[in-house]
């Protein structure tokens, strides 16, 4: 499946802020009302320079509205994107998300609006907290939807042509858990998916400028809806950025979504993924690489064992706890994987 952003890029390349996702954007930021059921962020002056401006789709975590993420959805709108937010705070249907995807269509194609002209309604994302977040994924039903990336969610999108997902967990979420928001990663094998579990994250993390998510969220919606492939590089390829960090304690990516990063033919960074990948898929694992993974992924992969209760490593026979925990697994001999505090570079 090829990326959309690949063959379609926004109609001027966004200025770049490097790999800086989690810093403010260039754009100065305008806070308005698009109806009475909606709050846009967006860029103070649209369409400088000829740049048409994605759309990203926001859902609020139950009994909440857009200024409780009030930083998060600043953030977004500073670098480059127009967020329609629900003023709803019960998203979780996608339907309010999507009437806001109606009401931007409509003004840019209004003569004299101040969106005319300046969207670019090829490249739309949906994402959301919570409750939201599940709506960001009902909201996926509808083919403009391009990419998904919800915080903290649950469900997994009926459809999958053109469209993309990661979706986002907390390791400490007592509320929507990392079983329950994996699952929905595991229930996407049919389209380019990743699964990133952000290290001590209590449920509530999003609310306000959404911490450690903020810039892998920005990134992703940077790679997938303008093309940035410096946003790219956090997620796919040998030098994955969330792969080896320690702020995440745990994260994978699928056959099709490592398919987008790099040539079939470079050898690549193991997918941890769950999903059975394509019989022509092979990857290398290089000695002395390190994977961060669910125990019951680096099983699948064959990273692990588990004899009894408990899970060990294979050759080392580490131990490594319960299959729903996280492990971080460095190979220093073929066939032979050694339990480590982390996966740096």
């Amino acid at each position: 499946m090829a990326l959309k952003t690949a063959a379609t890029p926004a109609a001027t390349a966004f200025p770049s802020v490097g790999v800086n996702f989690a810093q403010p954007g260039p754009f100065p930021v305008t806070v308005e009302a698009g109806d009475a059921a909606h709050t846009i962020y967006r860029p103070t002056t649209l369409g400088a320079d000829g740049l048409r401006h994605p759309v990203i789709l926001w859902g609020n975590g139950t009994g909440t509205t857009p200024p409780i993420y009030d930083g998060l959805l600043r953030h977004f709108a500073s670098h480059g994107f127009v967020v329609a937010a629900a003023n709803t705070s019960n998203a979780g249907s996608g339907n309010e998300m999507l009437a806001g995807l109606n009401n931007l269509t409509t003004f840019n194609g209004q003569s004299g609006n101040r969106f005319f002209g300046h969207l670019d309604l090829e490249h739309v994302g949906a994402t959301g907290h919570s409750q939201g977040a599940g709506g960001a994924v009902a909201a996926a039903r509808d083919p403009r939807v391009d990419t998904i990336f919800p915080l903290q969610g649950y469900g997994a999108p009926t459809r999958t042509a053109g469209l993309t997902a990661i979706y986002f967990a907390g390791q400490n979420d007592t509320i929507l858990t990392p079983t329950i928001v994996r699952s929905s990663f595991t229930g996407s094998s049919g389209i380019p998916a990743a699964y990133a579990e952000l290290a001590g994250a209590t449920h509530f993390v999003p609310v306000g400028n959404a911490g450690g998510f903020r810039g892998p969220a920005t990134a992703w919606a940077r790679w997938q809806l303008a093309g940035d492939g410096n946003g790219r590089g956090l997620f796919v390829g040998p030098g994955c950025g969330l792969c080896r960090s320690p702020d995440w304690s745990a994260y994978e990516a699928n056959a099709h979504l490592q398919s987008l990063g790099q040539p079939a033919t470079t050898t690549t960074r193991p997918s941890t993924t769950s999903t059975t990948a394509p019989s022509t898929t092979t990857t290398v694992v290089p000695r002395g690489d390190c994977v961060v993974a669910l125990n019951s992924a680096h099983i699948q992969a064959g990273r692990a064992h588990r004899p009894f209760l408990l899970v060990r490593a294979v050759g080392s026979n580490d131990l490594l706890g319960f299959s729903f925990q996280s492990s971080a697994l460095r190979q220093t001999a073929p066939g032979t994987w050694e339990r480590v505090q982390g996966c740096q570079s």
